[in-house]
């Protein structure tokens, strides 16, 4: 089941040129398309009426999951359109910032995701686009998850536990996945915590 949270507005400063990267048109837009594509993140080019216009392959990916399989140009999920429709309504509000409306979208405790939204004016099209970027939390956390584990010098089992609870798994529900007693749990937080601010005060 898909929950969403509370939509946010946020105002962004014009993003940086690629004027120094000396590239010939053509190759400026190979080079571009090959960056969009690498990306983790979804990328999503709309047009106002809801025509998907350009979808990286993270982006038609992440929309099968969200529709679970079914992806066409035809047909977004609803959570994505609903925050597209918020922004298309209230940018008369807003005409004088480059505005951004965020959501999540949550399909169970592992999964979840950062929705945005904002209006891109593209060369060649009479009405500015929708750009929606798709973040997968969970993806980001992990990895934040896995430098910690690193930098803390923690144990396989130390980096399990702490793998869980940054995944916002409670003390009972680590125990119960990783088959150990909850005092277990908090003896590994423990020493977990204990090198963490070993670790600060040396910073």
């Amino acid at each position: 089941m898909i929950a969403l949270t509370k939509t946010v507005v946020q105002t962004l400063a014009e993003p940086q040129q690629l004027d120094s990267i000396d590239l010939h048109d053509s190759k400026r837009a190979d080079f571009l398309q090959e960056v969009i594509e690498s990306l983790e993140d979804g990328i999503l080019i709309l047009s106002q009426t809801g025509e998907v216009i350009h979808a990286n392959a993270s982006a038609h990916r992440l929309c099968c999951q969200f529709n679970q399989g079914n992806f066409n140009q035809n047909f977004l999920p609803p959570a994505i359109w609903n925050l597209c429709k918020s922004l298309l309504s209230s940018r008369d509000f807003f005409s004088d910032k480059l505005i951004i409306l965020s959501d999540e979208i949550v399909l169970d405790k592992s999964i979840f995701f950062r929705i945005r939204v904002r209006l891109l004016d593209l060369d060649g099209f009479e009405l500015p686009c929708l750009l929606v970027t798709i973040e997968n939390q969970y993806e980001s956390m992990k990895n934040v998850a896995l430098t910690e584990v690193k930098k803390f010098d923690l144990t396989p089992r130390e980096a399990e536990i702490w793998f869980l609870y940054k995944s916002n798994y409670s003390y009972k529900e680590i125990a119960t996945k990783l088959y150990i007693t909850i005092n277990t749990v908090k003896k590994h937080m423990k020493n977990i915590h204990t090198k963490r601010q070993a670790c600060f005060v040396v910073e």
